[in-house]
């Protein structure tokens, strides 16, 4: 029976390297010269620090595309609150979400079954599994997922015949 699994996942290494892109388009641009901005990569996350809310922007801005130059997209950041550093700075801490989780899950499961396609979709822990009897109806289910406008981007992954 064909399947394919609906997942959410990012390239750590990817993030890495965009991660050092930007450490370094900071060191060079003329409108950071002097100051203590700076990205680095922990765990599940990245924690930018600048020295105000407009540099933190423009340091928002040039992650954001890096990171899409490495085909990571910007819904698989989730921006944490602006904290008060030492000194004038500010620190803000960025998750990257991987795996789909329970709530968005199951509005999928619901979405696809009140589209009366004819697969069957099964939650597997942070990815869902699609199975039909005809390729065909996997493939319409496929781009129904990607017509539903999700907040988090999904990729789909393992599709057998």
């Amino acid at each position: 029976m064909p399947s394919f699994d609906i997942v959410s996942e990012v390239n750590m290494a990817e993030v890495e390297n965009a991660v050092q892109n930007v450490t370094r388009e900071i060191s060079t641009r003329y409108d950071f010269k002097g100051s203590n901005s700076s990205v680095e990569v922990k765990d599940e996350g990245l924690t930018v620090l600048a020295d105000d809310e407009l540099k933190l922007k423009q340091v928002h801005e040039i992650l954001r595309g890096n990171l899409s130059k490495r085909g990571i997209e910007p819904g698989q950041l989730d921006y944490g609150k602006e904290e008060k550093a030492s000194g004038m700075s500010v620190r803000q801490r960025i998750t990257v979400k991987e795996g789909i989780d329970k709530e968005t899950a199951k509005k999928v499961v619901k979405a696809i079954k009140a589209e009366k396609l004819k697969v069957q979709v099964a939650i597997q822990g942070e990815e869902l599994r699609v199975s039909g009897k005809k390729r065909d109806d996997l493939q319409a289910a496929m781009q129904f997922v990607k017509n539903m406008g999700l907040d988090q981007p999904v990729q789909f992954k393992n599709f057998r015949d």
